[in-house]
């Protein structure tokens, strides 16, 4: 009854797809900047995603391109070329092809992983601004803009760092406070500082060429609340992801404003007007084109029309991104798509929220990150194992954790306990008792309906939910499977029933083979590599999506291959050595945050000779009453005694100060506080945060003694 429910909920939840719908799928995700490596949440939040709907639309028969490419350009490029001290182009190079390779090794499944310096893109690129400035799309005005006067140079937004008026990060960048997500205007942000200089940048005039995004709020609002764009039905808004919409709306709500699409740097795509010198295009106006020039550069390559993907309806286009990529895909570019015209706007943007590392935000700025080239290194040959771990416990609605501790918990419960586990057993059993040859069932196996209705039920559900973008919860229905199978041979004992009923243990390592199989199917989106292996232990040549939930995937009287671990234990050592990384990365990055105190204005000689430094010792203590910061301190200076307030109550109680040797400003005016006379001033150092330690000698010397 339970079954029978679940399957009616999710019949509702998901209607099957229509017999018109498009011939042909376009899958984008974001480009990756070439100014650093790939870490996991950059995988979890498209690039995994993308790849796993990619493969299933393949294993369906579908006519579909993957695209995605580097983004070479915009001030974060340029700022990690300073950092580094070398050129620009340098810089994308090396990273281009680090996480190219990557990619490649995490099973990426690009059609085409292009990059924005190319000829090509700078090409498309130009003639798309052109386009859309025909058409007077833009509009050209002369604004204010900061400046660094010492570089003379005007700051991209990325130049600029200061107060995030909205949550008070004191590191908000001036476009976007990457703590709270808002997206911000430079001149919004409180005691701005240019990242060149160190300086406080002034505001000078520059000419920009604006996209009035304002002049668009009405048919955008219809197209993401609706699904309807020029009267006509595009695409099922219920379909969409509630952030993905709300986040939409609140834009869109709070009323759109003019943006510049142009910037004065000297590192981009050139701005293609003769009165637009030293400017380039706007990041996220290039950027997003860069789907098309890498659809363009694949198209020529394959002999094929690029513009089937992009200008007919016969196309499906879907953008894989990270929530803070939101409003550029569902806004911006639409806008530009559509003024100019004959492109298709995407049916859905199923973006992801953010994945966090062991209780804090991923964060490349402080290295606290997984990154994938350095995961290979210490786990080579366990792709698979990272696909599994961020797609169970994807971002999908909701930020989420990754810890090393769940890592191992799921690779070693999950894939070896229960998947490996299963397949290894089948194997082994299958050549045990009949020498690898895939048994003949009988004909009547009705006595195993329960099983054969589950894994149908759990293919129609792993469908289902891969249709939706729902991608954790297919992947639950996939391990279901392999539960399935676990269970089936767990129940049945065949290595008990071989003496007594041969005939129906052949039955039981049929339908287990089988089972075995349609694993193989399920997770080939997911685990494409264990996938492929388990593949080639069945002998199994060839098995697409419409197989999945079918026992008759094997054929009878075929011979498997001996049966090969398709994952290992990992041991606690392994992991102890990733936490450690990671508090390693965590001490270092707060020795280079360390802030110290500017130095004071430089004294002689003579002023510091002025104070008398003497040693004391600490003989009665006590809370100064009303006050939280005090201790009233009576020191023996050896020649008097002396009763000192010191602010230092947070930091000591009066029983730890009980015989303390301290050294004493002696010399120093008395001053009333709290209605006590304080005689002097006990030295104390403090560090960045405001701590504060007692100043001692090696050795305890008699109170009097000089300080110098």
């Amino acid at each position: 009854m339970l079954e029978l429910k679940r399957a009616l909920c999710i019949f509702a939840l998901f209607k099957k797809q229509s017999m018109n719908s498009p011939s042909k799928k376009l899958i984008t995700a974001a480009l990756p900047y070439a100014n650093g490596p790939i870490h996991i949440g950059h995988l979890a939040g498209a690039y995994l995603p993308a790849d796993i709907y990619a493969r299933y639309l393949r294993l369906k028969g579908e006519d579909t391109l993957f695209v995605c490419g580097s983004d070479e350009h915009g001030a974060a490029i340029t700022l990690r070329a300073k950092k580094e001290g070398k050129k620009p182009q340098e810089i994308v190079n090396q990273y281009h092809e680090l996480n190219k390779k990557a990619f490649e090794d995490f099973g990426i499944s690009f059609d085409i992983f292009h990059r924005t310096s190319d000829p090509l893109h700078h090409e498309t690129a130009q003639d798309f601004f052109l386009a859309l400035n025909e058409k007077g799309v833009f509009e050209k005005e002369e604004k204010e803009q900061f400046y660094d006067e010492e570089f003379q140079q005007f700051l991209a937004d990325r130049y600029i760092t200061g107060t995030c008026p909205k949550c008070h990060n004191p590191g908000a960048y001036g476009d976007q406070c990457e703590k709270c997500g808002s997206s911000l205007n430079p001149q919004e942000l409180i005691d701005p500082v240019s990242t060149l200089s160190g300086n406080k940048p002034i505001l000078k005039k520059t000419t920009h060429w604006f996209l009035p995004m304002q002049e668009h709020e009405t048919w955008l609002k219809e197209w993401i609340e609706e699904g309807v764009v020029d009267s006509k039905k595009q695409h099922d808004p219920k379909s969409w992801r509630k952030h993905v919409i709300g986040q939409c709306k609140s834009w869109i709500d709070g009323g759109l404003q003019a943006r510049a699409m142009t910037r004065d740097l000297d590192w981009g795509v050139k701005v293609p007007l003769k009165d637009a010198s030293n400017k380039v295009l706007y990041v996220w106006l290039d950027a997003p084109i860069g789907y098309i020039s890498a659809t363009k550069a694949w198209a020529k390559k394959e002999n094929k029309d690029w513009k089937a993907y992009w200008q007919s309806s016969e196309t499906d286009m879907v953008h894989f991104i990270g929530k803070d990529n939101i409003v550029f895909h569902c806004i911006i570019f639409p806008i530009i798509l559509k003024a100019h015209g004959n492109y298709n706007l995407p049916v859905n943007v199923p973006a992801n929220e953010f994945l966090n590392l062991e209780g804090q935000k991923l964060s490349t700025s402080r290295n606290w990150a997984v990154w994938l080239h350095e995961y290979l290194a210490d786990f080579p040959e366990k792709q698979d194992v990272l696909r599994y771990v961020l797609c169970s416990i994807a971002p999908e609605t909701k930020d989420s954790e990754f810890t090393w501790e769940d890592f191992q918990t799921r690779n070693n419960s999950e894939l070896v306990g229960i998947y490996g586990n299963f397949v290894n057993r089948a194997l082994v059993l299958t050549h045990k008792y009949f020498d690898g040859e895939i048994p003949q069932a009988k004909a009547d196996l009705s006595e195993y309906q329960s099983i054969v209705d589950s894994l149908k039920q759990y293919a129609q559900n792993c469908n289902q939910y891969l249709q939706a973008y729902r991608f954790r919860d297919a992947l639950v229905e996939a391990m279901a499977i392999a539960r399935l199978g676990n269970k089936f041979l767990a129940d049945t004992e065949p290595w008990k029933l071989i003496k007594t009923d041969e005939a129906k243990v052949k039955d039981i390592l049929f339908i287990s083979l089988q089972i075995a199989a349609n694993c193989a199917v399920a997770f080939e989106p997911f685990l494409p590599d264990s996938s492929k292996k388990l593949k080639n232990l069945l002998n199994l040549k060839s098995a697409n999506w419409e197989s999945l939930g079918s026992l008759e995937i094997l054929q009878s009287g075929n011979i498997i291959n001996k049966a090969e671990h398709l994952f290992q234990k990992i041991e606690d050592e392994q992991i102890s050595l990733q936490v450690q990384k990671l508090k390693a990365t965590e001490k270092q990055t707060r020795m280079e945050e360390k802030k110290y105190l500017p130095l004071k204005e430089m004294i002689q000689f003579d002023d510091f000779s002025k104070l008398d430094l003497r040693l004391g010792t600490v003989t009665t203590a006590e809370a100064v009453k009303k006050s939280n910061k005090l201790l009233q301190l009576d020191i023996d200076l050896g020649f008097e005694k002396r009763t000192i307030l010191s602010g230092i109550a947070k930091h000591y109680t009066a029983e730890e100060m009980v015989g303390k040797q301290v050294v004493v400003v002696a010399n120093l005016a008395p001053r009333k506080m709290m209605g006590v006379e304080s005689q002097g001033m006990v030295l104390m150092a403090e560090n960045s945060e405001g701590e504060l330690n007692l100043i001692n000698t090696e050795d305890s010397f008699e109170p009097g003694s000089n300080v110098s």
